[in-house]
């Protein structure tokens, strides 16, 4: 009995319907949604021969979608992590399934059952003062381009944007009188107001300046005016770490992302000695679980504990070589 094409219409009303009407889901989640599907329907239609407009649901059963998540690590060189993303896009689109397609519930349980893999939780990387000294100082600010993005990443390092939330703010974002502060709409639209240094204010003032005043316009606009992608600060990012490591080597043993910055904000926070409580609203983490890696890779701390402990005193034992029968013996 020839499959019934049923995936392309649930999967139309997947993103219609329930991300877009009833969860009301952000442009960014929408567009990872949507690439873990195209990444799905191309590969299907190479493994199946079938148009991904004809695919049934009954095809993309657990083990087709086992073999789908193992193909983005081996083929793709996709991490844990990542494909653990793909699997929630969809967990997400098969919990859905269960309630508009109930009579493929069999396989929909079986795919629903498939885990996650379990992953390394590495220690956040993050930038020392003097390594954000020479990052920033690096920057040619005799340019249009340079003046740019060194106020974007002093913004980025002092409040801890996310990119998103950088390449999203306008000028109208911003409040440099008293109380100088930047607003955005964060993770699940919270807004939150970040309060400004002095030092960015004044930076902000005179690039504002330079551009003219607009309150509808991108605070840091790519060169036609438009919105800045985050490709382009990745790009810019990198040609700025390049530079300063010559003044400042440690850099080339880092790999920095503009959410290294946001770690590095964290964890300036975290040595001046404010507590986990504030920096999670501080950075607008839902839950203060997130902020305990930062915790996890402060030395500094750890260094201070050891020092209020009293060491265990003992003395170096003195080594004896084994008796050359025992160690013949040994060796059998």
């Amino acid at each position: 009995m020839k499959p019934v094409p049923d995936f392309s219409p649930l999967c139309q009303s997947f993103f219609s319907k329930r991300l877009i009407t009833q969860r009301r889901a952000s442009p960014h989640t929408i567009a990872a949604y949507a690439q873990t599907f195209r990444l799905l329907a191309t590969y299907a239609q190479k493994q199946l021969r079938t148009p991904p407009a004809q695919l049934s649901l009954a095809q993309l059963d657990a083990p087709f979608l086992a073999a789908f998540l193992d193909h983005l690590e081996t083929n793709r060189s996709n991490s844990a992590r990542s494909r653990n993303a793909r699997l929630a896009s969809l967990r997400a689109f098969y919990h859905y399934a269960a309630l508009e397609a109930p009579q493929h519930a069999g396989v929909i349980q079986r795919v629903l059952a498939i885990p996650y893999k379990r992953l390394t939780r590495r220690l956040v990387g993050y930038l020392t003062r003097p390594e954000v000294e020479a990052l920033l100082g690096s920057i040619d600010k005799t340019t249009w381009v340079g003046r740019r993005n060194h106020a974007l990443l002093l913004v980025a390092v002092q409040t801890g944007l996310r990119l998103s939330e950088l390449t999203g703010l306008r000028q109208k974002d911003v409040m440099l009188g008293p109380g100088a502060y930047v607003r955005c709409e964060g993770k699940g639209r919270k807004e939150r107001c970040t309060p400004l240094a002095k030092p960015t204010v004044g930076v902000l003032k005179a690039w504002i300046k330079e551009q003219g005043a607009d309150d509808s316009g991108f605070l840091f606009p790519s060169s036609r005016g438009g919105r800045l992608s985050g490709d382009a600060v990745q790009h810019a990012l990198a040609t700025h770490v390049a530079t300063a490591r010559h003044k400042c080597p440690s850099l080339g043993k880092k790999r920095v992302t503009p959410h290294v910055l946001r770690h590095t904000a964290a964890m300036e926070l975290l040595q001046a000695g404010v507590d986990r409580a504030l920096i999670a609203i501080w950075l607008g983490h839902e839950s203060l679980d997130t902020t305990q890696v930062y915790l996890d890779a402060d030395l500094e701390l750890k260094r201070t504990v050891l020092d209020r402990v009293t060491p265990i005193q003992n003395r170096p034992g003195r080594y004896r070589p084994d008796d050359k029968l025992l160690n013949y013996l040994k060796s059998l």
